[in-house]
């Protein structure tokens, strides 16, 4: 049996992703969802060949164990789970303590609880997630790869806010960054397909999704991102509002909103739901937008248009630019969402080619641009694969 599988956790406030990886091949060979904890419904949701499973959780106790619990009797079925020699959890925040992937421990996991002030929603789940996996798999050695930890190569310029610096030095208000794994990972592929070492290459990589950043590498390393203190700043995306003038919040405070209010407003109402009034898919609004709405056109615009920006503003921090990558979900998808931010960049000599751009969706690479123009490129991520390595390399170092 294989000795190269290593499990890897996403637990979230109400969610739980699980992937089984085979760091070798970089293959899943189990994936799944646990979602709507805290609520009556909640569930865990797996694929084995082709066919959906799903198990109810029970409504009494904790969803994150339960869900654990139920992982760990699936890969007993499966006959797979004496196979496992690690287990990998991503983690949201690291703040600027964690620069790299560690080895769990009660110190770690104390000090990823105290960065919670940082990422309320995230860092106390994934806590809840790691002790439940501790308690599955006690023989097992575990790891925290960080979304932040890529960025923690950029310069004092790039991640120091315009403001006082003791609001830096008492509470680390400061540029971090997020979606580091994907970065990191499509940025070492796309130097494949340049065949250059990474170490040579510079890129800008657009990571769209739900979630959305933006993060210019140079010679391999982070040097600036969109997403900053938390991940709501940088891009528009499918609920969060990106770049805002902060004087707003004083505003809407004024007006009698609660603090609550406001940023529930900013996260959750926001982005493309709040743009175009009716969802915060990228599909339904382009769909929308070519039937004629109105608002579902100006969020497609308002979207396409700040990425646009925010590629020709990251040219600044490189001194040369091998390409541009587009990964994620819309990203690796979205032909509309790629064919106008091209045709926003032709200022700089970017020319889609068009049936390249058609041909390159639905876990499909490829060079999008005309031959003799600029590079832009399509690489599907793989955050999995990356928690999984980084956790193996760890297991052997």
């Amino acid at each position: 049996m294989s000795n190269s599988l290593v499990l890897v956790i996403n637990s979230g406030s109400s969610s739980l992703k699980f992937a089984l990886i085979d760091t070798v091949s970089g293959e899943a060979t189990l994936n799944g969802l646990g979602e709507c904890f805290g609520l009556a419904d909640a569930n865990v949701s797996w694929k084995i060949d082709g066919k959906k499973h799903e198990f109810q959780l029970s409504d009494n106790g904790n969803h994150h164990k339960q869900a654990i619990d139920r992982i760990v009797a699936l890969l007993e079925e499966q006959g797979i789970k004496q196979d496992i020699v690690a287990v990998g959890h991503r983690v949201v925040h690291g703040g600027e303590k964690f620069t790299q992937t560690v080895k769990i421990d009660e110190t770690v996991l104390q000090e990823i609880e105290n960065l919670s002030d940082l990422a309320p929603l995230h860092n106390p789940a994934h806590v809840v997630g790691m002790r439940a996996a501790i308690a599955a798999f006690p023989a097992l050695s575990q790891y925290a790869v960080f979304d932040t930890a890529f960025h923690q190569t950029m310069p004092a310029k790039a991640y120091t806010g315009a403001i006082s610096s003791k609001l830096y030095d008492d509470y680390g208000i400061r540029r971090y960054g997020f979606h580091g794994t994907s970065h990191y990972f499509v940025s070492r592929e796309a130097a494949k397909v340049i065949n250059k070492p990474i170490e040579k290459s510079s890129f800008i990589s657009v990571h769209l999704g739900n979630g959305a950043s933006v993060c210019a590498i140079k010679d391999g390393q982070s040097v600036d991102t969109s997403m900053g203190f938390t991940p709501l700043s940088g891009l528009m995306m499918g609920t969060r509002c990106g770049d805002l003038d902060p004087g707003i919040i004083e505003f809407l405070l004024k007006k009698g909103w609660s603090p609550e209010q406001v940023f529930k407003e900013l996260n959750s109402n926001s982005g493309f739901l709040g743009v175009s009034g009716l969802t915060s898919d990228c599909r339904g609004v382009i769909e929308a937008m070519e039937e004629g709405h109105v608002g579902a056109t100006l969020a497609f615009e308002i979207f396409t248009y700040r990425v646009a920006k925010y590629i020709a503003s990251y040219m600044v921090a490189l001194d040369e630019l091998d390409g541009i990558i587009f990964t994620g979900g819309i990203g690796e998808n979205s032909l509309p969402i790629r064919s106008q931010i091209l045709k926003s960049l032709k200022i700089f000599g970017y020319r889609e080619d068009e049936a390249a751009n058609a041909d390159a969706r639905f876990g499909k690479d490829g060079v999008i641009t005309q031959a003799n123009t600029p590079l832009a490129m399509v690489i599907p991520t793989n955050e999995e694969w990356v928690i999984a390595k980084e956790s193996m390399a760890l297991l052997h170092a």
